[in-house]
């Protein structure tokens, strides 16, 4: 596994190995399972970053579901831009089903603090939000439900395992730390 990474004009370093994800996937899932096992839950993945944490965390689950995605952004560069833009809608209906929402990276929660009210609106048997990363010192919305965390990691730009930096980087196993800054 390489120790570092180019995006762009930047250099990263390695910060969570692809064996250290996969682990935590895997347990991630497991908790998921046990609690919902046979209710055929729907695991909502937010485009883009979160394509590759919501299907190996599907996999995981190992047990009848659905997956829908939406699109949403708020980064331009290394920096979150605080505008939340939808720009692929929900389409399935989600009254009386239980909805796992499949985050990336939770780092000032703005996505998620516009996007929950939403989903609430639905009428859901219940929502769970899943997110790969935290960064706990960026988050202004405490009372997010962070249900399933994988990582709790510093206030640093991050990518690889989906997350990207100005469309590079996503394609990598492991999630590189940027150096320097």
């Amino acid at each position: 596994m390489r120790q570092t990474a180019q995006a762009h004009d930047l250099q990263f370093e390695l910060y969570l190995s692809e064996t250290a994800i996969q682990v935590r996937v895997s347990d991630l899932g497991k908790a998921l399972q046990q609690r919902y096992a046979q209710q055929h839950p729907i695991f909502l993945g937010i485009l883009n970053g979160a394509f590759m944490f919501t299907a190996d965390l599907v996999r995981a689950f190992g047990e009848e579901c659905e997956v829908a995605f939406i699109k949403v952004a708020s980064y331009e560069g290394t920096q979150s831009t605080g505008e939340i833009k939808t720009l692929i809608g929900l389409t399935n209906d989600l009254q009386n089903r239980h909805v796992i929402v499949v985050e990336d990276i939770v780092d000032t929660g703005n996505t998620m603090a516009r996007l929950m009210p939403e989903l609430q609106a639905q009428q859901p048997a219940s929502i769970a939000l899943a997110t790969f990363l935290l960064k706990p010192d960026a988050l202004l919305h405490p009372y997010l439900p962070l249900d399933y965390v994988g990582f709790e990691i510093p206030n640093k730009f991050v990518i690889g395992y989906g997350l990207d930096y100005n469309g590079s980087g996503r394609q990598l196993a492991a999630i590189y730390q940027l150096i320097g800054h």
